[in-house]
Order: structure tokens, then C-alpha cells, then sequence
């Protein structure tokens, strides 16, 4: 994402697509191994269950910051469309369209809301508040 910032021509949206392919893969499977892994340890200990408020918590917590990373790719998706279309008609200079599209302050909030969850959910692991 910030790397994504300072691209202004469409090889270098593309290029740094590449990249993001591989982290977005990433981040779906650590959601995915994050959520289920949690529930597993909630209902294997004896001390902890699924229903008990800081579970619950960070369940919330997790479904905010999966939303918030899902409709942030739908946000950076939107300058690789672009960076295809200029390519695809020669195009190859500096677009300022593009580069506008790459600092696109919607999805760098909704990167920072799922940051946020995140710091808060291993806050909230850590501490148990309530257990």
C-alpha cells in the first residue's frame, strides 16, 4: 500500500500488483487460519468458551477488520483497471489519473480500520478482559 503510493505510471501499478497478489493471498489464509484456529482453542480449553466476552470481542473484532481489508481490495483493485486500460492503448507516461487512484484515501482508511482490529484483537488476547 505504501509502496502502491509513489506509482504513477501503469507498469509500476502493475508491477507492484504482482506483488500484492501474493500479499492479498497471504492475508485471506491468515484470516481464514486466524478465525479458525481461535475458535479451535476457545472450545478445546476448558477455561475458555466460544460465548465468553473477550471471544466474542474479538470475533467483532475480527469480522470488522476482515470487511475492512475486503472492501479495501476492491478499492485497490480499481488503479490495476486503469493501469490495464492505459496499457493496453500504448499508453506508458505518467498518468495523474493513476496516481490517484493509487493514493486512494478510502482504501488507506479502511487498511488502517483493519490494522486497528488487529492491534485491538491481540490487545484483547493478551488480557482476557472479563475471563
Amino acid at each position: 500500500v505504501v509502496a502502491l503510493r509513489t506509482a504513477d505510471t501503469p507498469a509500476a501499478t502493475l508491477g507492484l500488483h504482482r506483488v500484492a497478489i501474493v500479499a492479498t493471498a497471504a492475508t485471506v489464509v491468515g484470516l481464514v487460519v486466524a478465525i479458525a484456529f481461535g475458535l479451535w482453542l476457545a472450545i478445546l480449553r476448558i477455561d475458555f468458551h466460544p460465548w465468553d466476552g473477550w471471544v466474542i470481542a474479538a470475533i467483532i473484532l475480527w469480522v470488522i477488520a476482515t470487511v475492512a481489508l475486503l472492501r479495501s481490495f476492491v478499492e485497490y483493485a480499481k488503479p490495476v483497471h486503469k493501469a490495464k486500460e492505459l496499457s493496453a492503448s500504448a499508453h506508458t507516461a505518467p498518468s495523474a489519473e493513476l496516481t490517484a487512484l493509487n493514493r486512494t484515501s478510502t482504501g488507506l482508511l479502511l487498511r488502517a480500520v483493519a490494522s486497528a482490529a488487529v492491534v485491538l484483537i491481540v490487545i484483547d488476547m493478551i488480557w482476557k478482559p472479563g475471563a
